[in-house]
Protein backbone atom coordinates (compact mmCIF):
# COMPACT_ATOMS: atom_id res chain seq x y z
CA UNK A 1 0.00 0.00 0.00
CA UNK A 2 0.99 3.58 -0.45
CA UNK A 3 1.56 5.05 3.01
CA UNK A 4 1.12 8.61 1.77
CA UNK A 5 -1.97 9.88 3.62
CA UNK A 6 -2.77 6.36 4.89
CA UNK A 7 -4.78 6.47 8.14
CA UNK A 8 -3.17 4.35 10.84
CA UNK A 9 -4.32 3.50 14.37
CA UNK A 10 -1.52 2.15 16.56
CA UNK A 11 -2.04 0.90 20.12
CA UNK A 12 0.70 1.09 22.72
CA UNK A 13 2.29 4.02 20.94
CA UNK A 14 3.91 5.96 23.76
CA UNK A 15 7.14 3.96 24.07
CA UNK A 16 9.45 1.52 22.35
CA UNK A 17 8.24 -0.26 19.24
CA UNK A 18 5.02 1.74 19.11
CA UNK A 19 6.70 5.12 19.23
CA UNK A 20 9.39 4.12 16.72
CA UNK A 21 6.74 2.78 14.34
CA UNK A 22 4.62 5.91 14.64
CA UNK A 23 7.64 8.06 13.75
CA UNK A 24 8.57 5.91 10.75
CA UNK A 25 5.02 5.89 9.42
CA UNK A 26 4.58 9.64 9.84
CA UNK A 27 7.90 10.18 8.07
CA UNK A 28 6.53 8.03 5.21
CA UNK A 29 3.54 10.35 4.90
CA UNK A 30 0.92 8.48 6.93
CA UNK A 31 -1.55 9.98 9.35
CA UNK A 32 -1.18 8.20 12.69
CA UNK A 33 -3.16 8.05 15.92
CA UNK A 34 -1.43 6.38 18.86
CA UNK A 35 -3.09 5.11 22.02
CA UNK A 36 -1.93 4.30 25.53
CA UNK A 37 -2.91 4.64 29.17
CA UNK A 38 -0.50 7.36 30.26
CA UNK A 39 -1.42 10.76 28.83
CA UNK A 40 1.89 12.43 29.72
CA UNK A 41 3.89 9.81 27.83
CA UNK A 42 1.43 9.84 24.94
CA UNK A 43 1.62 13.60 24.61
CA UNK A 44 5.42 13.48 24.60
CA UNK A 45 5.45 10.68 22.02
CA UNK A 46 2.99 12.57 19.83
CA UNK A 47 5.22 15.64 19.89
CA UNK A 48 8.28 13.54 18.99
CA UNK A 49 6.63 11.57 16.20
CA UNK A 50 4.09 13.92 14.67
CA UNK A 51 1.23 11.56 15.51
CA UNK A 52 -2.04 12.41 17.23
CA UNK A 53 -3.13 10.53 20.34
CA UNK A 54 -6.09 9.08 22.24
CA UNK A 55 -5.83 8.03 25.88
CA UNK A 56 -7.30 4.54 26.11
CA UNK A 57 -6.86 1.10 27.66
CA UNK A 58 -7.43 -1.67 25.09
CA UNK A 59 -8.57 -4.06 27.83
CA UNK A 60 -11.67 -1.93 28.48
CA UNK A 61 -14.49 -2.37 25.91
CA UNK A 62 -15.90 1.14 26.39
CA UNK A 63 -12.45 2.66 25.88
CA UNK A 64 -12.02 0.63 22.70
CA UNK A 65 -15.26 2.14 21.36
CA UNK A 66 -14.08 5.58 22.47
CA UNK A 67 -10.83 5.04 20.58
CA UNK A 68 -12.65 4.46 17.31
CA UNK A 69 -14.97 7.42 17.86
CA UNK A 70 -12.00 9.71 18.46
CA UNK A 71 -9.94 8.22 15.64
CA UNK A 72 -12.76 8.81 13.16
CA UNK A 73 -12.96 12.44 14.25
CA UNK A 74 -9.19 12.93 14.06
CA UNK A 75 -8.49 11.20 10.74
CA UNK A 76 -11.85 10.77 9.03
CA UNK A 77 -11.38 7.05 8.45
CA UNK A 78 -9.04 4.09 8.89
CA UNK A 79 -6.79 2.04 6.62
CA UNK A 80 -4.51 0.24 9.07
CA UNK A 81 -4.74 -1.10 12.63
CA UNK A 82 -1.50 -2.02 14.40
CA UNK A 83 -2.11 -3.99 17.61
CA UNK A 84 1.08 -3.23 19.47
CA UNK A 85 -0.18 -2.82 23.06
CA UNK A 86 0.92 -5.74 25.21
CA UNK A 87 2.08 -6.64 28.68
CA UNK A 88 4.25 -9.36 30.18
CA UNK A 89 3.27 -11.78 32.91
CA UNK A 90 5.03 -12.26 36.19
CA UNK A 91 7.14 -14.98 34.52
CA UNK A 92 6.48 -17.22 37.49
CA UNK A 93 7.11 -20.97 37.67
CA UNK A 94 4.03 -23.12 37.10
CA UNK A 95 3.69 -23.73 40.84
CA UNK A 96 3.12 -19.99 41.43
CA UNK A 97 0.92 -19.03 38.47
CA UNK A 98 -2.50 -17.62 39.47
CA UNK A 99 -5.78 -17.04 37.68
CA UNK A 100 -5.24 -13.29 38.11
CA UNK A 101 -1.95 -13.56 36.21
CA UNK A 102 -3.82 -14.99 33.24
CA UNK A 103 -6.66 -12.48 33.46
CA UNK A 104 -4.41 -9.41 33.56
CA UNK A 105 -2.22 -10.50 30.64
CA UNK A 106 -4.94 -12.02 28.48
CA UNK A 107 -7.18 -8.95 28.92
CA UNK A 108 -4.60 -6.93 26.96
CA UNK A 109 -2.66 -9.41 24.81
CA UNK A 110 -5.67 -11.43 23.66
CA UNK A 111 -9.02 -9.81 24.46
CA UNK A 112 -7.81 -6.28 23.80
CA UNK A 113 -6.41 -7.24 20.41
CA UNK A 114 -9.62 -9.09 19.53
CA UNK A 115 -11.85 -6.15 20.45
CA UNK A 116 -9.70 -3.65 18.57
CA UNK A 117 -9.60 -5.92 15.52
CA UNK A 118 -13.33 -6.61 15.57
CA UNK A 119 -14.17 -2.93 15.08
CA UNK A 120 -11.42 -2.43 12.51
CA UNK A 121 -12.70 -5.42 10.52
CA UNK A 122 -16.19 -3.89 10.41
CA UNK A 123 -14.76 -0.71 8.91
CA UNK A 124 -12.49 -2.54 6.49
CA UNK A 125 -15.25 -4.86 5.22
CA UNK A 126 -17.52 -1.91 4.45
CA UNK A 127 -14.82 -0.09 2.49
CA UNK A 128 -13.43 -3.22 0.84
CA UNK A 129 -9.83 -2.95 2.04
CA UNK A 130 -7.63 -2.62 5.11
CA UNK A 131 -4.64 -4.04 6.94
CA UNK A 132 -4.28 -5.39 10.47
CA UNK A 133 -0.84 -6.00 11.94
CA UNK A 134 -0.56 -7.90 15.21
CA UNK A 135 2.67 -7.63 17.19
CA UNK A 136 3.33 -11.06 18.56
CA UNK A 137 6.59 -12.54 19.80
CA UNK A 138 8.94 -15.38 19.05
CA UNK A 139 7.64 -16.62 22.41
CA UNK A 140 4.43 -17.34 20.53
CA UNK A 141 6.22 -19.94 18.42
CA UNK A 142 8.23 -21.69 21.14
CA UNK A 143 7.60 -21.64 24.88
CA UNK A 144 10.26 -21.02 27.52
CA UNK A 145 10.79 -21.66 31.21
CA UNK A 146 8.50 -19.49 33.38
CA UNK A 147 6.69 -18.32 30.26
CA UNK A 148 3.36 -20.04 30.95
CA UNK A 149 1.24 -16.90 31.00
CA UNK A 150 3.04 -14.64 28.53
CA UNK A 151 3.98 -17.25 25.93
CA UNK A 152 0.51 -18.78 25.95
CA UNK A 153 -1.02 -15.32 25.34
CA UNK A 154 1.18 -14.91 22.27
CA UNK A 155 0.34 -18.42 21.08
CA UNK A 156 -3.31 -17.36 21.34
CA UNK A 157 -2.59 -14.21 19.35
CA UNK A 158 -0.90 -16.26 16.67
CA UNK A 159 -3.92 -18.54 16.47
CA UNK A 160 -6.33 -15.60 16.24
CA UNK A 161 -4.23 -14.07 13.48
CA UNK A 162 -4.45 -17.25 11.42
CA UNK A 163 -8.23 -17.41 11.95
CA UNK A 164 -8.66 -13.81 10.79
CA UNK A 165 -6.46 -14.40 7.77
CA UNK A 166 -8.79 -17.22 6.71
CA UNK A 167 -11.91 -15.16 7.45
CA UNK A 168 -10.97 -11.75 6.08
CA UNK A 169 -8.92 -12.37 2.92
CA UNK A 170 -12.08 -12.51 0.80
CA UNK A 171 -12.79 -8.94 1.92
CA UNK A 172 -9.38 -7.70 0.71
CA UNK A 173 -8.21 -7.37 4.31
CA UNK A 174 -4.60 -8.26 5.04
CA UNK A 175 -3.86 -9.67 8.51
CA UNK A 176 -0.17 -9.93 9.38
CA UNK A 177 1.81 -11.10 12.40
CA UNK A 178 5.21 -9.66 13.33
CA UNK A 179 7.17 -11.69 15.89
CA UNK A 180 10.06 -9.76 17.47
CA UNK A 181 12.71 -11.59 19.40
CA UNK A 182 14.22 -9.75 22.39
CA UNK A 183 14.15 -5.97 21.90
CA UNK A 184 15.73 -3.39 24.23
CA UNK A 185 12.54 -1.52 25.20
CA UNK A 186 10.62 -0.79 28.40
CA UNK A 187 8.73 -4.08 28.03
CA UNK A 188 8.64 -6.01 31.30
CA UNK A 189 10.07 -3.04 33.22
CA UNK A 190 7.63 -2.25 36.03
CA UNK A 191 8.65 1.43 35.95
CA UNK A 192 8.11 1.55 32.16
CA UNK A 193 11.51 3.17 31.67
CA UNK A 194 13.25 2.56 28.35
CA UNK A 195 16.31 0.34 28.59
CA UNK A 196 19.61 1.49 27.17
CA UNK A 197 20.29 0.17 23.69
CA UNK A 198 22.80 -2.66 23.42
CA UNK A 199 25.09 -2.74 20.40
CA UNK A 200 24.07 -6.17 19.09
CA UNK A 201 20.51 -6.45 20.37
CA UNK A 202 17.40 -5.51 18.42
CA UNK A 203 16.14 -1.95 18.75
CA UNK A 204 12.61 -0.69 18.35
CA UNK A 205 13.51 0.73 14.94
CA UNK A 206 14.24 -2.73 13.51
CA UNK A 207 10.71 -3.83 14.33
CA UNK A 208 9.31 -0.53 13.07
CA UNK A 209 11.14 -1.17 9.80
CA UNK A 210 9.59 -4.65 9.53
CA UNK A 211 6.10 -3.26 10.17
CA UNK A 212 6.49 -0.42 7.68
CA UNK A 213 7.97 -2.69 5.02
CA UNK A 214 5.16 -5.23 5.42
CA UNK A 215 2.57 -2.50 4.94
CA UNK A 216 4.31 -1.06 1.88
CA UNK A 217 3.96 -4.26 -0.14
CA UNK A 218 1.35 -3.80 -2.86
CA UNK A 219 -2.11 -4.69 -1.56
CA UNK A 220 -2.33 -7.68 -3.87
CA UNK A 221 0.04 -9.51 -1.52
CA UNK A 222 0.83 -9.75 2.17
CA UNK A 223 3.26 -11.41 4.57
CA UNK A 224 1.26 -13.71 6.87
CA UNK A 225 3.97 -13.99 9.52
CA UNK A 226 7.43 -12.52 9.99
CA UNK A 227 9.97 -13.14 12.75
CA UNK A 228 12.77 -10.67 13.45
CA UNK A 229 15.90 -11.88 15.26
CA UNK A 230 19.09 -10.13 16.29
CA UNK A 231 21.88 -11.40 14.05
CA UNK A 232 24.47 -12.01 16.78
CA UNK A 233 23.24 -10.88 20.23
CA UNK A 234 26.06 -12.72 22.01
CA UNK A 235 28.94 -10.82 20.38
Amino acid sequence: MNLKQAKVLLTGGSLGIGKATAKMLVDAGAKVVITGRNEDRLKEAAEETGAQYVVADVSQPEEVKHTYQQTTQLMGGLDVLINNAGIGGGFSPLSEVTADDFLSVYSVNVMGVAMMSQLAAEIFKKQGHGSIINIGSTAGTKGFERGTVYASSKFALRGMTQCWQAELRKHNIRVMLINPSEVTTAFGNKDREERDEEANKLRSREIAHAITSALQMDDRGFIPELAVWATNPWK
